[in-house]
C-alpha cells in the first residue's frame, strides 16, 4: 500500500466510467423500445376494425331500440283477418298504364272539423308473396274543401319514394284540423291488381275522423266508375260500411265470452240497455258473435244477427218517449261484418233498446228458432262509450249460464280489450312501422356482430402476429446485442492496436535513437523529451481506451495530427505531406476523423517496420463528396500475398469507418496504401 492516500484521478481506468458511458450512448433498444412501432400498428389496425361497422347507432343502441320495439308491440292491437264471406271494398275500373288518374270523394254532408283520414287496403293473398295490400295507390294527394267548392285545397301529398308499400295495415293521414264538407283522394299514379296486372285504384274502407268520430261513415261516395251491383262484393258504397278487414284483436287482457242465446217462442227478441243517466248518443256498435277460430269456420259470418234491427233510446224506462235511433236491414251477406257502425242525428235517451224486428234463425245442438248473438253493445256520447258496466235486460228468459247478458257491456270481446275504432286503427299502422323497422335494426345489429367477430377473430390473429413479433424482436435484440458487443470488442482490439501499437513502436524508434545518442547529449535530451511525451500521450489513450474521439487534448486538427504522427514514427524516413481540401476535412465528424488518423497511423507504422524505406510521400485529397488518402514508398514493395490486398489491421480499420482499402505495388518500385472514403446521406448518424 502506498504510504499516502492517491489523490483523485481525473481519468478513470479503461475498464470502469468511459466503457460505461459508451454503453449509455450505444446499447441497442429494450425490446419494449423495439417493439413500439409494431404495437402502434396493431393498435392503428385495431381501431380500423372498430370503426369498420359503424352505422350511426351503436349495438347496445340498437339491442336498446330493437328491445324498445319488441315492448311496444306487446302493448298494440294484432293483425287478425277476418275470414268467411263479406264486402271486399271499392275497385275501379282497370287500366293498362300506371300513371292514369283515379279518384274518389267522400261526402260529408254536413261541414266537420277533420284531423285524420285513414285509409284501409284491400288485402290479397298472394301464392307466393303472402298477404299484401292489392291496388294501393302509388302516388296521390288528398283534397278536401267545403260545397260548393269543388277544387278545395291540398291537405297531404304521397310520392313514390314515400316506400308505404308492402303493407297490410291501414294508413295514417295525419292532419291539421281543417273545415271540410267533402274529402277527395286523386291518384295519379297505380299499383297493379296481383291477378292480372292491370293497374286499378282499391281500397277496402275510406275513414275520415273528427276526433273520435268517423264522418265518413254511410256517406255518399262519388267516383269515376259506377257501383256495381249489391250482389257484388265491391261496390263504392262498401267504402264507408265500416267493415274492414280485421277483427278487433286488442292488447291481451281478460277475455269475454260472447252472448248467444235461443229466444224460445218469442216473436220479437228485445235487448235493453239502461245507460244509468240521460246522456247524448249518436252512435251504436253492434260487435257479432266471435266465431270458431278453425279454418275454415265452423259458422257463417251473419249468425246470430238479426236480419232486421230497430234500435230506439228514451228517457223513460217504460219507452213512452221512444224515439227511433237507426234501422239496420240486412239485403245481403255483405251487409254484415265484425262489427256493425251507425252514426245517427244526436239524441238524448237513458234507455236504449235493440227490437229484432226479422231475428236470426238458428239450428244447433241446442236447438232452433229465433238466436240473438252479439259479443258487445257499445253506445256512444261524444266519442266515449257509455254503455261500459250497464245492466242490460231481455224479454226473453232461455239463456245459458256460461252467456251472461254481462258479457254485452263488459267492454271485451274473445280477444281482449275492445278499443275505439280510431284507436284501434293507429295502432295496426304503429305496428305496421314497428314491425317494418325492427328487421332493418335487426340487420344493423348483425352487422354489428359480424363486425365485432370479425374484429374478435382478427384480434386474434393480431394478438399471434404480436406474440410472435415479440418473439422475433426478443431473437433479433438478443442477436443485436450479441453483434454490437462484438463489434464494441472489435473497435476496442483495433483501437488499442492502432493507437497504443503505433504509439509503442515510435516509444522502442525512440529508443534505439536516445542509444545511438548517448554521446550526443543536447539530442538525447530532445530524444527523451519526445519520448516522455509520447508516453504521457499514451497513458491517456489507454485511460479513454475505446472513445479516443472524445479524449480531450489527445486530437487536434487532422493536418496537424498527420504532420505530428508522421514526425513520431518515420524517425529516420523522410516524408512529404501533401493535404487539399482542409476545409472539408473540418466539417468531419469526430469519430470520422478518429478513424481516419488511426488507418493513418497504422499505414504509416507497416510502412516502418516492413517497407525498408528511405522516402514517404503522403497525399490527401478532400471534397464534399470523398476522401483519398494515399501513402507511397520506395521500400521493397509487398509480398506476393498481399497484391491487391491489405493487411488485416488496415482492412479492419477501413471497414470500421466505412471506406475501401488497396494495397499494390507502385509503378516505380515500393508500395503504395491508398484509402477511399465517400462521404454519404447518411453521414449525420454517424457520432
Amino acid at each position: 500500500m502506498h504510504p499516502f492516500p492517491r489523490p483523485p484521478d481525473p481519468h478513470r481506468p479503461c475498464h470502469s466510467k468511459p466503457i460505461q458511458q459508451f454503453r449509455s450512448k450505444r446499447q441497442p433498444s429494450s425490446p419494449l423500445r423495439r417493439l413500439r412501432p409494431l404495437l402502434a400498428l396493431l393498435g392503428l389496425l385495431f381501431l380500423g376494425a372498430e370503426a369498420q361497422p359503424a352505422h350511426g347507432a351503436s349495438a347496445a343502441d340498437l339491442e336498446l331500440r330493437i328491445k324498445q320495439i319488441d315492448e311496444e308491440l306487446g302493448q298494440l292491437a294484432e293483425y287478425s283477418l277476418r275470414s268467411g264471406v263479406g264486402p271486399v271494398g271499392y275497385r275501379s275500373k282497370a287500366h293498362t298504364e300506371a300513371e292514369s288518374p283515379e279518384w274518389i270523394q267522400i261526402d260529408l254532408q254536413d261541414v266537420a272539423t277533420i284531423d285524420q283520414i285513414v285509409l284501409v287496403p284491400t288485402i290479397w293473398r298472394g301464392k307466393k308473396s303472402g298477404l299484401h295490400a292489392d291496388g294501393f295507390p302509388i302516388e296521390f294527394q288528398i283534397k278536401a274543401g267545403i260545397a260548393p267548392d269543388s277544387h278545395g285545397q291540398v291537405i297531404a301529398t304521397f310520392q313514390a319514394s314515400d316506400s308505404r308499400l308492402p303493407r297490410i295495415a291501414p294508413l295514417l293521414v295525419p292532419i291539421d284540423p281543417i273545415e271540410a264538407s267533402w274529402v277527395r283522394l286523386e291518384a295519379s299514379v297505380l299499383s297493379p291488381r296481383i291477378w292480372d296486372g292491370l293497374y286499378i285504384l282499391q281500397l277496402s274502407e275510406f275513414l275520415v275522423f273528427s276526433g273520435e268520430e268517423n264522418v265518413a261513415l254511410h256517406q255518399p261516395v262519388i267516383t269515376p266508375t259506377l257501383s256495381q251491383a249489391l250482389t257484388s262484393s265491391r261496390s263504392r258504397e262498401y267504402l264507408v260500411d265500416g267493415f274492414v278487414p280485421y277483427v278487433m284483436d286488442g292488447p291481451q287482457v281478460e277475455q269475454s265470452l260472447a252472448f248467444t242465446t235461443f229466444t224460445g217462442i218469442t216473436p220479437t227478441p228485445i235487448l235493453t240497455i239502461d245507460l244509468g243517466e240521460t246522456v247524448p248518443i249518436n252512435r251504436i256498435h253492434l260487435h257479432g258473435p266471435d266465431l270458431s277460430d278453425t279454418i275454415p269456420q265452423a259458422l257463417p259470418d251473419d249468425y246470430g244477427i238479426a236480419r232486421h234491427w230497430l234500435a230506439e233510446g228514451a228517457t223513460h224506462a217504460d219507452f213512452s218517449d221512444a224515439t227511433p235511433l237507426f234501422e239496420y236491414k240486412m239485403n245481403s251477406i255483405y251487409d254484415v261484418g265484425p262489427i256493425i257502425m251507425w252514426r245517427f242525428p244526436e239524441k238524448v235517451a237513458r234507455y236504449v233498446r235493440l227490437v229484432a224486428l226479422k231475428p236470426y234463425l238458428g239450428k244447433d245442438h241446442l236447438g232452433e228458432g229465433p238466436q240473438i248473438a252479439l259479443a258487445e253493445i257499445e253506445v256512444f256520447s261524444q266519442g266515449k262509450n257509455v254503455a261500459v258496466g250497464k245492466t242490460t235486460t231481455a224479454n226473453f228468459n232461455r239463456i245459458p249460464r256460461e252467456r251472461s247478458l254481462l258479457s254485452l257491456t263488459d267492454g271485451r270481446n274473445f280477444y281482449g280489450e275492445i278499443l275505439p275504432v280510431r284507436e284501434w286503427m293507429e295502432q295496426l299502422a304503429k305496428r305496421h312501422d314497428l314491425e317494418t323497422e325492427r328487421p332493418l335494426i335487426l340487420a344493423k345489429l348483425n352487422e354489428h356482430y359480424a363486425a365485432q367477430s370479425r374484429n374478435l377473430k382478427r384480434m386474434g390473429w393480431l394478438a399471434a402476429a404480436l406474440t410472435v413479433g415479440i418473439i422475433i424482436t426478443i431473437l433479433v435484440d438478443r442477436m443485436l446485442r450479441m453483434r454490437e458487443i462484438a463489434s464494441i470488442r472489435e473497435r476496442f482490439a483495433a483501437d488499442l492496436h492502432d493507437e497504443l501499437g503505433a504509439n509503442i513502436h515510435t516509444i522502442g524508434l525512440l529508443g534505439d535513437v536516445a542509444l545511438k545518442s548517448l554521446h550526443d547529449p543536447e539530442r538525447l535530451q530532445t530524444v527523451l523529451e519526445r519520448n516522455r511525451r509520447l508516453t504521457e500521450r499514451t497513458g491517456t489513450a489507454v485511460r479513454h481506451c475505446i472513445n479516443l474521439q472524445e479524449a480531450k487534448g489527445l486530437y487536434g486538427s487532422l493536418p496537424d495530427d498527420m504532420e505530428r504522427t508522421a514526425r513520431r514514427i518515420l524517425t529516420e524516413i523522410r516524408y512529404e505531406i501533401k493535404i487539399e481540401g482542409e476545409k472539408h476535412l473540418a466539417a468531419l465528424k469526430p469519430k470520422e476523423r478518429t478513424d481516419l488518423l488511426l488507418f493513418y497511423k497504422e499505414a504509416l507504422v507497416n510502412t516502418s517496420r516492413h517497407a525498408d524505406a528511405t522516402f514517404c510521400e503522403i497525399r490527401l485529397v478532400a471534397t464534399d463528396k470523398q476522401i483519398t488518402l494515399s501513402i507511397l514508398d520506395n521500400g521493397r514493395g509487398i509480398p506476393n500475398s498481399l497484391i491487391n490486398d491489405s493487411p488485416n489491421s488496415l482492412k479492419r480499420r477501413a471497414k470500421l469507418l466505412g471506406a475501401k482499402t488497396t494495397t499494390e505495388l507502385a509503378p516505380e518500385g515500393g508500395t503504395l496504401v491508398r484509402l477511399n472514403y465517400r462521404l454519404g446521406l447518411f453521414r449525420f448518424l454517424k457520432k
